[in-house]
């Protein structure tokens, strides 16, 4: 029999992946998805909208908690954690019937497996199919990484996906790893109950973050009473008895014993490039990730690669945007090559973080003279209405030209504020124009406003 013969054959129903089909049959290309598991990828159903759903939990929760403070009445809070985790799981199920829906409306077929590039354009699924594409999208993402010798046990020393899967919350709970995820689950947990450990080798948590926002959300962090650990390595961890043992070297050179019943390491993820056959069609690797330029097009011709798979950063809107580019580009289209400067990054911890562009530090270390404008939310008038006045906003910009080469911000509704400022960039606004905006009062996107004001000595709440 005669393979089918696609347009398009994209490895991996994700974010990059299932967007970038839904492109391609918006271009008129016959399109198929290969995919193992569920639609929608580890973000969907194991990352990014399960663990928002826990973490809104939680934030009803807390609000619950503090609702005397609004003077509302409530009876004795509590937490169903089953529920909560319930929940989580049927809106990941929810969203992931969604993206088989859009499948289907966009005429995309999906095949179920697990595929394998035979070159040519060849690809075989599982033992049973065999496909044939003009244009081959590999997008497999990838998964959680262990830290070296210390394999996941599924139990105890466990991965990002467990620990949205437990079965009861632990009661002590060691995360390795201050980066997004570490943060996220360290909050989350905490708010649940857990007496939360954060390690982190680097000096501040949220490493990729600037330094005043970090230093901010540590020092909330303690309020909450999550013990954070910098300039701290993991030197040992061993399991016995359902029961964890974290040996830890401080920046002080101190070594110190913990124990929990949970360790979640969040150190970074690995590619998703085994058994892929990607040797065999001449797809190159680069430090474990597929290389390719900024048109997402690999070392072999009619090959791209998109999202996790392609190295960092390892994001779902990142995925979304490469998917759409290599598509655009097989088809032709004068397409904008991708940008790496100007990725919203969030985090979804109580307050919230959201930054884009250059920190404070990259940005003196990039020769460029500043101006600055700091905004914190206690001033703000929707902040103190709301009872959110944890936070700032920060913008820093070019003091030759006004350029806005970033933003960082910590506190309510922060991972949301930062749209205006990507369309700022993206449109190569100055500080002035940021000014002549009229931004609607009270809401918190007033701050981004009163900052720049601030970066110019021209603030008025302040």
């Amino acid at each position: 029999m005669t393979p089918t013969h696609y347009d398009v054959a994209i490895i991996g129903g994700g974010p990059g992946g299932y967007v970038a089909a839904i492109r391609a049959a918006q271009l008129g290309k016959k399109t198929v998805v290969i995919e193992r598991a569920a639609l929608g990828g580890i973000c969907l159903n194991w990352g990014c909208i399960p663990t928002k759903a826990l973490l809104k939990s939680a934030e009803v929760l807390r609000s619950a908690q503090k609702a005397k403070k609004y003077g509302v009445s409530v009876g004795d809070v509590g937490v169903d954690f089953p529920a909560v985790i319930g929940r989580s799981r049927q809106v990941a199920e929810s969203l992931s019937k969604g993206v088989d829906f859009l499948m289907k409306k966009n005429k995309v077929d999906v095949i179920a497996g697990s595929a394998r590039l035979l070159g040519n354009g060849q690809i075989q699924i599982d033992t049973e199919t065999q496909i044939t594409a003009d244009n081959i999208i590999i997008a497999t993402g990838a998964r959680p990484r262990p830290m070296p010798g210390v394999p996941f046990d599924g139990e105890v020393i466990i991965s990002s996906k467990e620990a949205m899967n437990l079965a009861e919350i632990p009661k002590r709970l060691v995360i390795v790893g201050a980066g997004a995820i570490g943060v996220e689950f360290a909050d989350f947990y905490a708010a649940m109950g857990s007496q939360v450990t954060l390690i982190e080798m680097l000096p501040q948590l949220l490493p990729v973050e600037d330094e005043e926002v970090s230093a901010e959300l540590e020092k909330l962090f303690k309020r909450k009473k999550i013990k954070a650990l910098t300039e701290t390595r993991v030197e040992n961890i061993s399991s016995s008895n359902g029961q964890a043992s974290i040996q830890v070297k401080t920046k002080k050179d101190e070594i110190l014993e913990l124990e929990a019943d949970k360790v979640l390491v969040a150190i970074g993820v690995q590619g998703n490039v085994e058994e892929l056959g990607l040797e065999t069609a001449g797809v190159v690797l680069e430090k474990g990730w597929i290389k390719t330029n900024n048109y997402m097009q690999t070392s072999a011709s009619g090959i791209y690669a998109i999202g996790d798979v392609a190295g960092p950063p390892w994001l779902a809107h990142v995925a979304s945007h490469e998917g759409i580019i290599a598509v655009e580009h097989l088809a032709g289209l004068n397409v904008k090559p991708m940008r790496y400067d100007n990725v919203p990054g969030c985090t979804y911890c109580s307050p919230q973080v959201a930054s884009i562009g250059l920190t404070e530090k990259a940005a003196r270390e990039a020769g460029y003279e500043l101006k600055i404008g700091k905004f914190p939310y206690r001033v703000s008038g929707k902040a103190m209405a709301a009872g959110e006045t944890d936070g700032f906003t920060k913008l820093v910009f070019d003091a030759k030209y006004g350029e806005l080469l970033g933003a960082h911000i910590i506190g309510a509704e922060a991972t949301e504020l930062i749209a205006e400022i990507g369309i700022a960039r993206t449109l190569e606004v100055t500080h002035e124009a940021i000014l002549e905006t009229i931004h609607a009062h009270p809401t918190l996107a007033e701050m981004i406003s009163e900052a720049a004001g601030l970066a110019l000595d021209r603030g008025i709440h302040l």
